[in-house]
């Protein structure tokens, strides 16, 4: 008898070879494998004669074998199984490669269901099925041929295998998704989770009876069952679009747990007490001073719910969200000011080397005047140069440090660290996160004489990328949100167009036209030299189909500054480059020195230069949806009309034409998003590792959103209103399986 618990190499038909392959994919036990659920479904509930089916049609056939053996070949490259089945002059031909092992297994005389496609012979006469799936059905063996009906009749009665039914045909047929380079087939599946159900008694359900009752749903036991061997009269669009009653259980419980996990640790980090912070009459002028515009009202909203935060006595945890070129660094740099004036520090994380000193040097223009001192921490400053820097932080005479992953180091010591903010936050691991939020445990506060000494950070994180609100606050846990839902005042909408690679020299004249009316531009490509990967250090863009060499940065700056814009000054930017070249580039190009700027998506964001009006986008197609509007974001800042070309190669997939489409069309973030979310899918375009969000087994946050919806609403009112005796037994189930099932979404 086994458990839920069980190791899966101990399921019967496992063993450690195979349980190896499992566990690479996140199956390590008997409860891990029975949701592990097929992704689609296939009808073989009518059962055919040889003579019934017809060339073109998927079939599922029972019939006799008459003949069965190696099929010679000349080459002998490729060796082939091949079985003749049928009666009274009715055959049908089935064959298999690279299957000999078929010979000790088929044999004339036996039954078979099979099931694929049927095939014209196009070696001769009569039709074929090649590769089928196939089920000897031993109890039809012997004696009279018995007819086809009576095979129809004890199927469905459920009498030919010993397991008591037949798991390849005369049902609706569970598909699952290969393992192990194919060595783990669909068949292979079926097998092996139907003798795991079968040695299994039953399965506690850990979800209440308050919240399954008035929600009609499945018993956990009873829709396992179903979710893999759809009970007779099931309906099969149903399956496929995973809305079958066993489906929609098993979801809603991935998802209320999840969400009953999450809303637990609200609670807590509620509770826990955190810096105060004023914000006066005094603090408000502070804030007028060094803003050089007015602000929108989607940043005045956004501000009042962070200051709202701040001012209370418990660590803030928030999301700002806002499309490219929205704002938000202003925001982040009202709420700096805030913990400053109140005597504490604040520590700025980017992503990238050339958005921190983005950030730093727009930090030190708008504080100019303000006698705050702020300083760059990244991972290529001299050894001499960050002792510098850590030394003010220790000492508290620095009041900004904006880096890098560098002020995660553990020689990084603040005197008052008072506030953290982390910019395009989905690019760190959740334990970089963590560990900068943990800087504020050693601080002896100047605010230690209001008793705030020691207390952890407020923590204010922002992402370009919109999504919708009820992922948002699912996929980062304990966080609120705020959005930032408009542009700043004379912002126009970037023209966007698509041009064929052979129409490239119509994209450079429109370059130097622009760039002869005093503009800048982009030239953005997808490696920074020949062979390099798509991986890349910092470029990443997402690999696509396509044949062609790709452009690179190196070849194309040559190529540009010497034989196209020769009389302009053309610059190199890309992530390899040591960052005092890189700074030198970015302030050429901020000071006007360089009116073409040739990268990689090493300036996807954080680049914010109001004279640049065009961007050039080469071999668009290899790029992602939100990368390409990220891209698209550098330009459109200034008052001047703003232009992005996609240049583009002939050969295209759909999900390429439709990206590059939908950026024609629309400039919406959340619209964007929600496309890309589509055609990657939730796990690429969010990642686990970086939002903490564990795998989903069963769920899919995209295709389940309105479950996902009802779930987080009855979860959090489970947790703070639901009975006691049922809370406290859900806690202790999803304890026990948090580590291994929800791993580092415990950390925020």
């Amino acid at each position: 008898m086994i458990t839920l618990g069980t190791a899966v190499q101990f399921v019967k038909g496992v063993g450690e070879q195979r349980a190896a392959i499992l566990h690479n994919k996140g199956i390590a036990t008997v409860e891990d494998l029975l949701y592990y659920l097929p992704f689609r479904y296939e009808d073989r509930t009518r059962l055919r004669g040889p003579s019934e089916v017809r060339a073109g049609e998927m079939a599922t056939v029972i019939a006799k074998v008459r003949s069965a053996g190696m099929l010679p070949v000349r080459r002998g490259s490729v060796s082939i199984f091949c079985a003749d089945v049928g009666e009274r002059g009715s055959y049908l031909r089935c064959k298999w490669f690279h299957a000999a092992y078929l010979e000790r297994i088929i044999k004339p005389g036996q039954y078979l269901a099979l099931h694929g496609k049927v095939e014209t012979d196009p070696y001769e006469a009569g039709l074929v099925m090649l590769q089928p799936q196939y089920e000897i059905l031993p109890e039809l063996d012997g004696g009279l041929t018995p007819p086809l009906d009576s095979a129809r009749d004890k199927l469905t009665a459920g009498g030919i295998t010993a397991a008591g039914h037949s798991l390849e045909v005369g049902r609706i047929v569970p598909i699952y998704e290969a393992m192990g380079k194919g060595r783990l087939t669909s068949r292979f599946f079926r097998r092996v989770i139907h003798t795991a159900l079968e040695s299994l008694a039953g399965v506690e359900d850990p979800l209440p009876p308050s919240v399954t009752g008035p929600l009609g749903l499945l018993p956990r036991w009873e829709a396992i069952r179903n979710a893999h061997f759809p009970a007779p009269g099931s309906r099969l669009t149903e399956l496929d679009s995973f809305r079958s009653p066993a489906q929609v259980r098993l979801i809603f419980e991935e998802f209320f747990l999840l969400e009953t996990g999450l809303a637990l640790k609200r609670k807590r980090a509620r509770e826990r007490p955190g810096i105060a912070f004023r914000a006066d009459a005094h603090i408000r002028e502070c804030l007028k001073r060094i803003l050089p515009f007015h602000p929108t009202a989607a940043q005045k909203r956004a501000l009042g719910e962070i200051v709202e935060d701040m001012r209370a006595p418990r660590p803030m945890h928030r999301l700002l969200q806002g499309d490219v070129g929205s704002g938000k660094t202003i925001v982040a740099l009202q709420a700096a000011v805030i913990a400053i004036e109140n005597g504490f520090q604040v520590a700025m994380m980017a992503p990238t080397e050339i958005l921190a000193a983005q950030h730093f040097l727009c930090f030190r223009h708008f504080l100019a005047r303000s006698g705050y001192t702020p300083v760059l921490l990244s991972g290529s400053a001299t050894p001499r140069e960050k002792k510098a820097v850590k030394k003010l932080l220790r000492e508290g005479a620095a009041q900004i440090a904006v880096g890098t992953h560098a002020l995660v180091e553990g020689d990084v010591e603040f005197k008052a660290l008072g506030l953290v903010v982390i910019d395009e936050q989905h690019r760190f691991g959740v334990m970089q996160r963590l560990r900068l939020m943990q800087k504020s445990q050693s601080s002896s506060s100047r605010g230690a004489g209001t008793g705030q000494a020691g207390l952890p950070p407020d923590t204010l994180v922002m992402t370009a990328t919109p999504i919708p609100r009820t992922l948002a606050l699912t996929i980062y846990g304990d966080l609120d949100v705020s959005v930032i839902d408009e542009l700043p005042a004379g912002r126009r909408p970037v023209l966007t167009r698509q041009l064929p690679e052979e129409a490239s020299s119509q994209a450079y004249k429109f370059v130097r036209s622009q760039v002869a009316s005093g503009a800048q531009a982009f030239i953005v490509c997808p490696v920074i030299e020949d062979g390099s990967s798509l991986e890349g250090e910092e470029t990443k863009p997402t690999p696509r189909a396509g044949s062609g060499e790709l452009k690179s940065a190196l070849k194309m700056f040559e190529f540009l500054s010497k034989e196209v814009f020769p009389e302009f000054r053309v610059g190199l930017l890309h992530g390899r480059m040591p960052t005092e070249d890189k700074e030198k580039t970015m302030g050429a190009f901020q000071s006007g020195a360089i009116s073409i700027l040739v990268g990689t998506t090493v300036i996807e964001v954080g680049v914010d230069m109001p004279n640049a009006t065009v961007m050039v986008v080469q071999q668009a197609e290899r790029f992602g949806l939100a990368q390409l509007h990220q891209l698209r974001g550098r330009v459109g800042r200034g008052r001047r009309q703003s232009h992005c070309l996609l240049l583009t190669s002939r050969q295209q997939t759909e999900a390429a034409r439709q990206r590059l489409s939908t950026l024609e069309r629309t400039h919406n973030g959340f619209e964007i998003a929600e496309l890309d979310l589509r055609l990657r899918g939730p796990g690429e375009f969010m990642g686990t590792r970086q939002s903490g969000l564990p795998a989903l087994r069963v769920a899919n946050l995209l295709r389940d959103r309105e479950i996902l919806e009802k779930a987080r609403r009855l979860a959090m009112d489970f947790v703070e209103q639901g009975d006691r005796r049922e809370l406290a037994h859900l806690v202790s189930y999803i304890k026990e399986s948090w580590n291994r099932r929800y791993g580092l979404v415990t950390v925020g």
